[in-house]
């Protein structure tokens, strides 16, 4: 490390003489821990960097009046062409300015057009109803289940982010008191941010993240969709029966969501199988996704 220039000797002090130590500094030298320059204080050499004598106050900036730590402008206005011939500097540094205003321009038109302010919602003409209870199709499993639901649940959300609605039926056999089974439905309109890649991550690797599930994805139905289901019903008399049909068409994602369980059922009789379930789920899926674009 270079030994930083010391101070000049005040014209009041004798020089030292041969023999004798040198005077010191009425302010030592202090310790510090930070092996580096002070960012802050200009290299020696530098155009700013000016000796403050010991016992001498530091002398003004010109141009700066009264205040012996401001600096000088490092900007100014562009200084305009001399009139007539031999203009050629003053133009050149016209010509830099109106660059710099040109090139600042081009990047914020260009940042416009090719993304992140730019980038506008892929919604497709879908619309998130407010009832999606009476918008969204499920008569495939109207044979399996005939019995009306009397007070379905449903709900929906609008927002600059996102609109969202949600419904949820109970699905009843002929002469059913109770829930033989449930269905979801749910559309999610996302107008900010593309949900590709975690709708993606999410259910394509479903079976990663929840034991006992298996994951096919389904052609036809939108730009990826998957079948999430899981039977454990098999060689007992309890068990569930669940399957989830996900499908994200550009930036709107749907899931319809089928649950029976052998508890609610008569003893004589099962749940559909997960194969005519799947059918009915990619089926209604189809047909209510065409509603939701009218």
């Amino acid at each position: 490390m270079s030994t930083p220039p010391q101070p000049s000797q005040p014209a009041d002090q004798p020089a030292p003489q041969p023999g004798q130590p040198a005077p010191q500094s009425a302010i030592p030298p202090q310790p510090t821990a930070y092996p580096y320059p002070n960012p802050q204080s200009p290299p020696p050499g530098s155009f700013y960097a000016q000796p403050t004598l010991v016992g001498q106050p530091a002398q003004p900036q010109a141009g700066v009046p009264g205040n012996p730590y401001a600096q000088p402008p490092r900007y100014g206005p562009v200084p305009a062409a001399p009139s007539g011939g031999g203009g050629g500097a003053g133009r050149a540094v016209l010509w830099v300015a109106v660059g710099a205003v040109v090139a600042s321009a081009a990047w914020a038109a260009g940042v416009f057009l090719i993304g992140g302010m730019g980038d506008s919602a892929d919604l497709r003409g879908y619309s998130a109803p407010s009832n999606m209870c009476s918008d969204a199709d499920y008569s495939s499993f109207k044979d399996e289940y005939p019995e009306s639901d009397s007070s379905p649940t449903h709900s929906s959300l609008k927002d600059r982010a996102l609109d969202e609605s949600y419904c949820s039926l109970n699905l009843k056999k002929t002469g059913s008191s109770y829930a033989d089974a449930y269905l979801s439905i749910q559309v999610d309109l996302h107008r900010k941010t593309d949900p590709a890649p975690e709708f993606t991550a999410t259910w394509k690797n479903y079976d990663d993240s929840h034991t006992g599930y298996d994951v096919n994805p389904v052609k036809g139905i939108g730009d990826e969709a998957y079948l999430v289901s899981q039977d454990t019903t098999s060689g007992s008399s309890s068990g569930s029966r669940y399957a989830t049909l996900a499908v994200r068409d550009g930036w709107v994602t749907y899931t319809m969501s089928y649950s029976a369980y052998l508890s609610s059922y008569d003893q004589d009789k099962n749940p559909p199988g997960l194969t005519d379930v799947s059918d009915w789920l990619k089926t209604d899926t189809r047909a209510t996704l065409e509603q939701l674009k009218g």
